[in-house]
C-alpha cells in the first residue's frame, strides 16, 4: 500500500513525536517504505519569510516590495532557522550539515532576488511578476529547510530517506508544476527508500499565484494523483471532530469517523479546512481517499473522506463555523421581480474578489455573508455608491453538516437549540442538497451556539 502524507507546521515543530509517532511508530523495518512525506516549514517560518498569515506582521517579502534590506533581514532569517535546528540535534540532525545546507539555500535566494530588484528597477517589465516571483522564492525557503533536516535526521537513525527537492533552486528547466513532480519521482523505488518532499513546487504557472499559501496541500495532492497513491493522509495536531474541542470541551468533541468531499468542502468555505479545496478536487476525481490523523494519537484510524460516502444513520457529523465574517444586506423597493438585479450586484463582488459563504433573499431584500477583511471593505463601500440601502452588520455564522440530513427533524432540532440560549437566527440557508444549514447569528453568541448545537445534534450522553 503506497501512501503521500502531509505533515504540518505545528507537528513540523514537534518531530520527535511525528518520528515516533508516525514515521516509525510500531512498524517493521520493512514497513517504513512505501509512504512519501510532504511537509510544510516549521511553525511561524513562512509567517518570517512572507507575513504573518493571521497579523499581517512583515517579513522578508514585505521588506523587499518596500525596497528595504532585504539581504540583513535573511541572514537575520537564517540564523533562527540555525537555532531552530538544535531542537533536533538529540534526535539525530548533524548541525553542521544542516547549518550548510541553509546558508547556501539562503545565499542562492539572496542572488535571485538581488537580480530581481534590478531586474523591476529597469522599469521594462511587470512589477506585479516580479514581486509574485520573490514571493515564490522566499516561501521554498521553508520547506526546504524542513525537508533536508527530516531526510537527516532519518539516515541518521538508520532509515533509507531521500531529499525530494521540488523548489527548482538548482535547475532551469520551464517545468509545469506536474511536470517537475513527474520528474522527481519517476523510477523512484518506493519499496526500498523513503521520500520526503518539499511542501512547495516550482512551476511556471506559479503554485501560490494560484494557491497563496495552501500550496503546500496543493503539492501532496498532486503527488498523490502522480504516484497513483492508494491513500493519502494528512496529519493534524487535533482530530477532525464534532466541534471544536477548545469550546465545547475535549470529553465532548465526538471524533468523526467517516465523511465525504463534500463536507470537505462546506468546511473549507468557513475556513476550517480538513484540505484546501483545490487540493481536495483531483483526489476526488482521482477516486484516492483523504484520512485526517491526529500526530499525537497515532493508533486512532481518524477520519477517512471518500467520494461517495453517506452515513448509513441520519446524524449531524460536525458543527463549526466562524466570527469573522459580516453579513451584507441590500434593500432596493424596485428590486422586486426585476430580472438580474442579483447580477448587477455580482459584477461588484467579482470587480473586488469577494465570494460569499451564505446568500439569502426576500422579495426585495438580498443578505450575503463575507469574509470581514480589507477586500469586503472596499466592496462595501462600492456597493454604498450603487445601490439604494446597504447595511452592514458584523456577525457569526455557524454550519450543522452531514452525509444524511436531507430529513425532517434535523432543522427543528437545530433551531430548538438555539430559542433554548435564547439567541436569534438572523438569517438562514441551506441548498436542496441539505448537507449543511447555515445560521447566521451576533457574534457573542458564537461559543453558546457551538456548545449548544454540538449537545442537542452530536453529543449522546
Amino acid at each position: 500500500m503506497l501512501t503521500v502524507e502531509k505533515i504540518g507546521g505545528t507537528s513540523m515543530s514537534q518531530f520527535k513525536d511525528v518520528l515516533s509517532n508516525i514515521i516509525i511508530g510500531k512498524r517493521t523495518p520493512d514497513a517504513l517504505y512505501n509512504r512519501i512525506f510532504v511537509v510544510s516549514a516549521y511553525n511561524n517560518v513562512t509567517n518570517w519569510l512572507l507575513e504573518h498569515k493571521k497579523t499581517g506582521d512583515p517579513g522578508v517579502y514585505v521588506q523587499f516590495l518596500n525596497n528595504e534590506d532585504y539581504s540583513i533581514a535573511l541572514d537575520s532569517l537564517c540564523q533562527r532557522l540555525v537555532n531552530i535546528n538544535k531542537n533536533y540535534e538529540a534526535i539525530g540532525l548533524n548541525l553542521s550539515e544542516a547549518k550548510e545546507f541553509i546558508e547556501y539555500r539562503i545565499k542562492q535566494a539572496k542572488m535571485m532576488l538581488f537580480s530581481l530588484s534590478k531586474v523591476m528597477a529597469s522599469g521594462y517589465v511587470n512589477t506585479e511578476d516580479i514581486c509574485l516571483a520573490a514571493r515564490e522564492i522566499l516561501a521554498s525557503i521553508g520547506e526546504a529547510h524542513s525537508a533536508w533536516n527530516s531526510v537527516n535526521i532519518l539516515n541518521n537513525n538508520g532509515i533509507t530517506a531521500r531529499f525530494i527537492d521540488l523548489c527548482g533552486f538548482n535547475d532551469s528547466l520551464p517545468l509545469t508544476i506536474d511536470e517537475r513532480i513527474a520528474k522527481a519521482f519517476d523510477k523512484v523505488d518506493f519499496e526500498k527508500v523513503l521520500c520526503i518532499a518539499t511542501g512547495y513546487t516550482k512551476g511556471t504557472e506559479g503554485i501560490m499565484r494560484a494557491f497563496d499559501r495552501g500550496y503546500t496541500e496543493v503539492t501532496f495532492s498532486k503527488i498523490a494523483v502522480q504516484v497513483k497513491a492508494d491513500e493519502a493522509i494528512i496529519h493534524k495536531e487535533y482530530h477532525l471532530s464534532s466541534a471544536d474541542p477548545g469550546i465545547v470541551g475535549v470529553d465532548k468533541a465526538v471524533p468523526v469517523g467517516q465523511t465525504n468531499y463534500v463536507i470537505a468542502d462546506q468546511l473549507a468555505d468557513i475556513g476550517m479546512e480538513a484540505i484546501h479545496p483545490k487540493a481536495a478536487k483531483p483526489l476526488e476525481l482521482a477516486d484516492i481517499n483523504i484520512r485526517i490523523k491526529n500526530t499525537f494519537e497515532p493508533e486512532h484510524p481518524g477520519t477517512l473522506i471518500s467520494r461517495e460516502y453517506v452515513s448509513p444513520e441520519a446524524k449531524v457529523e460536525i458543527v463549526s463555523g466562524t466570527t469573522k465574517v459580516v453579513a451584507i444586506e441590500i434593500h432596493d423597493p424596485m428590486m422586486v421581480g426585476e430580472v438580474g438585479f442579483d447580477l448587477r450586484i455580482m459584477t461588484h463582488f467579482a470587480k473586488y474578489g469577494v465570494s460569499y459563504i451564505l446568500k439569502s433573499t426576500n422579495a426585495n431584500s438580498i443578505t450575503m455573508v463575507v469574509w470581514d477583511n480589507p477586500k469586503s471593505k472596499e466592496l462595501i463601500s462600492n456597493l454604498k455608491d450603487h445601490f439604494y440601502q446597504v447595511r452592514v452588520q458584523p456577525v457569526a455564522i455557524i454550519c450543522v453538516m452531514g452525509t444524511n440530513i436531507a430529513m425532517p427533524g434535523f432543522l427543528y432540532k437545530a433551531a430548538k437549540a438555539l430559542f433554548e440560549e435564547n439567541i436569534n437566527i438572523e438569517s438562514f440557508g441551506q441548498s436542496l442538497r441539505q448537507v449543511n444549514m447555515q445560521f447566521v447569528i451576533n457574534r457573542s453568541d458564537y461559543n453558546k451556539a457551538v456548545v449548544a448545537l454540538n449537545e442537542a445534534l452530536c453529543f449522546h450522553k
